[in-house]
């Protein structure tokens, strides 16, 4: 598929996608014409940067990731400690978003109970 197509199909921009190719994340076959020509498989490979970048991975750390993802057995000591840190960052973003989302509940409480805000 083009790139124009698996923009549509993934969700991303296609300056996304061509940044993707700059940091090595995402590879296309080039036509004769210099098309850019890329997998049905591609679209799940940019899903899951996105997913990646979501969590705070950068491109660096998704890159030295992505082999270990795909083929399981490509993990080495170096890159399961990598992901098992990545994860554990994590983690604990999500307590620091549940502890924000408790104080935010508990200021929409108090604001309805004394102002009769609608909450």
């Amino acid at each position: 598929m083009r790139i124009g197509e698996l923009a549509g199909k993934s969700g991303v921009s296609v300056r996304a996608l061509r940044y993707y190719e700059e940091q090595s994340l995402l590879e296309a076959e080039r036509s004769a014409s210099g098309q850019r020509h890329y997998p049905e498989a591609a679209v799940g490979r940019v899903r899951l940067i996105q997913l990646l970048y979501g969590a705070g991975l950068s491109s660096k750390t998704i890159v030295e990731l992505l082999p270990c993802v795909e083929k399981p057995n490509m993990v080495t000591p170096a890159t399961l400690a990598l992901l098992s840190a990545e994860r554990d960052r994590i983690d604990q973003q999500i307590e620091t978003l549940v502890e924000s989302r408790e104080k935010l509940d508990s200021v929409i409480t108090t604001a309805v109970r004394v102002c009769g805000a609608p909450g």
